[in-house]
This record gives structure tokens, sequence and C-alpha cells, in this order.
């Protein structure tokens, strides 16, 4: 297997910091091919993703009626969290379907993964959705916990319970929703099977605790999404199935087929949950954790003598998983559909592509070309214009609005793969061809097909034109200040990989005190902007890899990047047990060159923002509400181990 510290000298070799639009050449795959067969075999008792089955379930469709949630009497959604075992397609060694414990969002004791969707009217006025924690009895969870975090239950006043003693915490995020702060999700929000503990931020809330949270419907359409948000363990819950779509629907984007825009409407509108996982034989998820798994050696140092299980820095899977089932097919007709693409890995970037391959072909070794489609939105909403490419880079939490047309006559009766030409290792940027895998005979390059077989339906039209996508405006309002943020990789109290947030620069905190450099989450908030404050954002990544930043509450505009170089200078990072970490703060910065503008397909109401390496990234956003937010790496173990700051609206209390 390939370490930690080859794949850097590896990435710098093939070229840091990816220029927009995206572009990876298919140069060099000899040379990765060679360093892939090196990769240490699959422990045993694993499922080996090569003898799985590919595109032979249909992929179930997250926009069918029938899977929308319905109101109660009285209008309002009361949706829990609880066990439940699901078909992902995956057989086990003897050629039977082996079933996979899970999480699931779902109503009436009956949940699934993902969960069901949300389809909400833009207007005034709100929705309300009951939060339930149903995974009562429960005293072990499904995935192995790192209880040497940061996380719920290693709180000041938290030590004394466990899972095995109080359950498992839940908090669930409406990611890219207008929220107030106290139904925001925020990680210290948690709460336990039935409410029995509840985190301390609740003290802060006037009426104190409540799992009836309050949604604002006066947005736009968007295509959003829930997702689990626990402290110190929101990887796990996300991974054992804690997620699921929330559509915004408006007077243009309605999703009914007479839609002004001229939009594929259901039954030629779908959304895919992308996300990549590792199995055991029998059907249970696999993460690993322990000495001797995959990807133990790449993140752990040599003469490690720290906890077990152990979190890592990051988690590739070598199972892709759309929409539950993996490496799922739909079946199509020759007309444009509307595919909404949502990366719901903990740490995979995904470099999409489509090509045509004959009927029934498994893999791409006979492929076309890149099929051209159109991007026509992101995050929350639809683009200022459609943008035409060949492929689309996607981040964890990143959501694509594209539009595919399957009406090419040399595609009738054939197969289209929806391939991933992003490696299975930490994403460094542009790469002059693929960086290696962590895992021999690699399968993550497919993640799904659509048969172009079903015969085309010409009482509904196909009405779908490019033109008319448009609208959206970026922000004029002028900024009240550039607020300069930083992302770096220090160490824990055990010499363990940790990424941070910080400043690039000394920054007042909330009470006075001038903060610099690598911040942990426990340390007073140096984000603190006024309420309804526009600021720019300045975000310097110090680090080898791209981090997909994501920030609470607000929409925002990309505006550009900038190379830049930096000294580091190594300073301690204190771990919220009091032991000392390392990590950095920066001097003498220096641009160089000139900004680089966002590309097409970033102008939209965005909530993610890809950080490379070695570039400060500009964001633009207003802050409308007051309140305790977060600012945080959407690597989903990134911000578990403490790549996440509290960003507050407004004066703090």
């Amino acid at each position: 297997m390939v370490s930690r510290r080859q794949f850097l000298k590896l990435s710098a070799a093939t070229g840091a910091g990816l220029a927009v639009p995206w572009s990876i050449s298919r140069s060099g795959s000899a040379k990765v091919g060679a360093i892939r067969a090196q990769a240490a075999a699959l422990i045993a008792g694993l499922s080996d993703p090569a003898l799985q089955p590919k595109f032979v379930n249909p992929v179930p469709d997250a926009l069918h009626p029938s899977f929308i949630y319905t109101p109660g009497a009285g209008g309002e959604y009361t949706v829990g969290v609880g066990p439940t075992a699901q078909m992902t397609g995956l057989v086990d060694p003897s050629g039977n379907l082996a079933p996979t414990p899970l999480y699931g969002y779902g109503q009436g004791g009956v949940y699934t993964w993902p969960g069901k969707t949300f389809e909400i009217q833009s207007g005034p006025g709100n929705t309300v959705v009951n939060w339930q924690n149903e995974l009562g009895g429960i005293t072990e969870h499904l995935m192995p916990v790192d209880t040497s975090l940061h996380w719920a239950y290693s709180l000041h006043g938290y030590e004394g319970y466990s899972i095995a003693n109080a359950g498992i915490p839940i908090i669930t995020h409406l990611h890219g929703g207008h929220t107030d702060y106290q139904f925001d999700g925020n990680p210290e929000y948690f709460y336990s099977p039935g409410g029995a503990v509840v985190g301390p931020q609740w003290n802060t809330v006037p009426g104190g605790f409540t799992t009836r949270f309050v949604y604002d419907n006066n947005v736009p359409a968007g295509n959003l999404w829930y997702h689990d948000h626990a402290l110190g363990i929101t990887r796990l819950n996300v991974y054992a199935g804690m997620a699921g779509f929330y559509f915004v629907r408006d007077g243009l984007d309605t999703g009914r087929t007479d839609n002004p825009l001229g939009l594929p409407a259901w039954p030629y509108e779908k959304a895919y949950a992308i996300q990549d996982r590792m199995f055991y034989n029998d059907g249970r998820l696999f993460y690993p954790a322990f000495p001797g798994d995959p990807m133990w050696v790449d993140f752990i140092p040599p003469g490690y003598t720290g906890p077990v299980p152990s979190a890592l820095a990051e988690f590739f899977g070598d199972h892709m998983v759309v929409n539950g089932k993996i490496w799922p097919k739909e079946d199509v007709e020759p007309r444009n559909y509307r595919l909404h693409l949502l990366n719901g890995s903990d740490s995979r970037f995904l470099a999409i592509r489509f090509r045509g391959v004959a009927a029934g072909a498994v893999d791409l070794q006979n492929a076309g070309q890149p099929i051209p489609f159109w991007v026509i939105g992101s995050d929350q909403g639809l683009a200022a214009a459609a943008t035409q490419t060949d492929m689309l880079l996607i981040g964890p939490g990143e959501r694509f609005d594209v539009v595919l047309n399957f009406a090419d006559p040399a595609l009738l009766g054939q197969r289209v793969i929806m391939e991933n030409i992003a490696a299975d290792a930490p994403f460094g940027g542009k790469a002059r061809g693929l960086r290696p895998s962590f895992f021999p005979n690699r399968q993550t390059d497919r993640i799904m097909a659509f048969d172009v077989t079903l015969p085309l339906n010409g009482a509904i039209a196909d009405a779908f034109n490019p033109a008319a996508i448009g609208g959206y405006v970026p922000s004029a309002a002028p900024a009240s200040m550039v607020r300069r943020v930083a992302l770096f990789e220090g160490m824990d109290e055990y010499g363990r990989l940790q990424p941070l947030l910080g400043t690039a620069e000394p920054t007042p905190d909330v009470n006075g005190n001038l903060l610099n450099g690598a911040i942990p989450w426990h340390m007073a908030t140096t984000e603190n902007p006024s309420v309804g404050a526009t600021e720019i954002w300045e975000i310097y990544n110090n680090t080898p890899d791209a981090h997909p930043v994501h920030l609470h509450l607000v929409h925002f505009d990309i505006v550009d990047r900038q190379k830049f170089k930096a000294d580091l200078v190594p300073q301690p990072v204190t771990q919220h047990n009091g032991q000392l970490g390392s990590g950095f703060a920066m001097a003498n910065i220096k641009l160089k060159g000139k900004p680089e503008p966002a590309s097409g397909v970033e102008i939209a109401p965005k909530d993610m923002v890809t950080a490379l390496p070695g570039e400060v990234t500009r964001i633009k956003a207003t802050f409308d509400k007051p309140g305790r937010y977060v600012w945080h790496c959407h690597i989903l173990s990134h911000e578990d181990h403490e790549m996440m700051r509290v960003l507050h609206v407004g004066p703090v209390a």
C-alpha cells in the first residue's frame, strides 16, 4: 500500500494546483498502474469489489412520488433515525445477496439509506420537522468509535456518558438551509435517544432542548441535503446511512413537466447520492480503524502507541454506491435527463465524465470519447448561465445540477457509464495522470450506468434549452471587510495527522485576544461577522491537499483564486484534553500571478468551495441571521478531528 508520504512525493511530481475549469489528463497511466500493482491486497473477510456485479440493480429513484416525505395532519413532518438492514446489491462469496445493517432516516419505524426526499415549495412560511432519535437500546455503534477525539461524550461534564450507557448521539443538519441557529445542526446541539442526554449548547436556546426544527421556506429553488452532524462522529453516522435529499421548488423550477424553463421533470429528473463504502463479505459495512486495516499505515505514524480504534485522517472506499446500491443502472429514453449529483463521500473528490460503451459492458476499456453535458446549477440553485463541459469535479458535500442528452442515435440500445477519473487518494489539484490508488484492481473508475433502452415517450415534450438558464446574479453588495482565514496540517498529541482551520494573520477573538495560525475548535471564535454584514473571506490553503470548505447559514459567491507563498512557523496547538499537539502560523505571505476568476460552473449560489493547495480562494457572503453557526472542511474525517470552527454572527452573549 502506498503511504501518505509517497502520495505527497508523487503528487509533487505530477503538479500542484488545479486551474478552473477543472481538467485531468489521461497521460502517465502506465506508471500509475505499476504503483497500484504494489498496493496491499484486501484483508481477509472483506468484499472484493472486482467480484461484485456491475450495472445489474436498478438505482433507487430518490424523486419517485412514493419516496417523497409526506407531512402529518398538522402539516409538520416527523422523521426518525433508527436501525435497519438493506440490500445494497452486494453478494456474498456463495453468490447470495447479503443484507447490510444501517442507521437510516424514516417514518413509522421504516428507515432507509438514503432517507426519503423532502420536496418543499418556496414561499412565505416554514417547514417543520420533528427529528427523533430512535436508536434506543443500541449499546455499540455499527462503526468503531475513537473516544480520544473531541466528540460529544468527551466534552466537559459529559465524560461519564458513553454509547454503551447513553446511546448514540445525533443532530441533523440541513445542508444549505437558511436556518435559525438553534435548528442549524450545530454539532454541540446533539441529543441521545429520546433526548435523555443533550449537548451543552441547548442551554443557550430560549426554551431549551427541542427536536422540533423550523426551516425557512423563503428561499429560491435548490438541491439541499440533510445529514447527521454530531460532534466527533459525523463521519460514522453518515457512513452508517444518515443522509437524504431536500429539494426546494419555486415558480420557475417547479419540478413539473410544464415548468417555464423547459427543464426535464420527473420521471426525467433524477437525484443521485454518490458515496463510497467498504464491506465485509457478509454485507456489513467495514470502516478502517485498527492496525493492519487498509489505509492504517498511510495515515498513522510508525511506532504509534495512541488509542485504538483510531480515527484515520481520510477514508476511501473501494465500492461505489448510488442511492444505497452498489454500481447500479438506470434505464433511460433517448432524450434529455436532468441529473442532480451529490457527492456524499467522506473524503473522495469525484471527477465525473459520461462515456458510451457497448450494451452490457461493465468497464471502460472500449469506451467512446466523453459526452458533453450542460451544467445548469450547483449547491443552492440554478447558475447564472448553462455551461457545457465533458468533465466535472465534485468535492465532498458539493452538488451539481446537470442535463445529459441520450438522444444521440449512436447511443440507442447502448450503455453510457458515469466514469470517475479522480483517484482513490487525497486530491491535490491538477494531476497529469491519475495518482495511485489505495486499492489493487481499481473499480472506482465507474459509478453507475445508463442503458438507452426505453422507447421515447412522445407525449411529454423534451423542451430543454440551455439558453433558458440564467437569472442568478452574484452579489453586488459592498464588502465591509476582508477576513483572512487559513487551512493547516498539524499533529495531535498522539502524533496523528490533524487538519486544522485558523487565521492567516493575527485576529482578535470575541474576547479581544489575538489569535493566529492553526486554532482548534474549542478556542474562542475569531469568525464573528456583524448581522447583515457582507464579507470577503480569503481562504489560504497551506496543506498539500484540496479541501471542500462549507459555511453554514449562507450561500456565497466564489470570487477568484490566486497562488501564494508563505513561511510556516511551527507553534503548539492545545487539544481539547489540555495536551499539546502541533500546528503552524503563516508569515511573509506573497501573492503570485493574477487571480483566476470562478469558472462558469461555479457562478451559482454556492455553500461549498474547493480550496486548492498553495492558493488563496476568495468567496463573498452576507451573514443575515444572528447566532452560533460553524464553518468547516467537508471531508468528514477532517471535521471530526478539529477542522471545524465556530462562526458566530452578531454579538456573543
